[in-house]
């Protein structure tokens, strides 16, 4: 009995060791690649870019930042090639890490101009819109 609970006890550790390595090896990436903007600053600039709500639909639809288009995570890589990588991209999502990891995914596929967006989007004071269903 205490052999399976140091195994289970093991498990758990490992698991726990590996969620927190992740979170934190994608962080490092992040800061590598420098692409965290400011609310200001993306506010600012995302006339010239290709704003993507990486959020899944139905979140989109109860509100977004005026000019996004949904392109969810968990599809993101099905529907890439929407995106045209010769002009900057600007993401945003509730978590960064998501961010982070979208802008990882669209470096590899050639993107060169990439940023996300600082805070979460339930902190955005600027202009959003709210899809109605008919």
């Amino acid at each position: 009995m205490q052999v399976v609970n140091a195994i289970l006890y093991i498990i758990v550790i490992g698991v726990f060791l590996y969620m927190i390595g992740s979170w934190l090896y994608t962080r490092y990436q992040g800061r590598k690649m420098g692409g965290s903007i400011s609310q200001e600053e993306f506010e600012n600039t995302m006339r010239k870019a290709q704003i993507v709500d990486l959020r899944e639909k139905n979140n989109f639809d109860s509100k977004h930042i005026l000019g996004a288009r949904n392109l969810p995570y968990s599809q993101l890589k099905y529907v890439e090639g929407e995106l045209r990588p010769d002009l900057p991209v600007y993401l945003y999502d509730e978590r960064k890490n998501i961010c982070i990891r979208a802008a990882m995914k669209l470096k590899k596929a050639g993107f060169t101009d990439v940023k996300w967006l600082e805070d979460r989007f339930s902190d955005w004071t600027g202009k959003t819109k709210k899809t109605t269903k008919l």
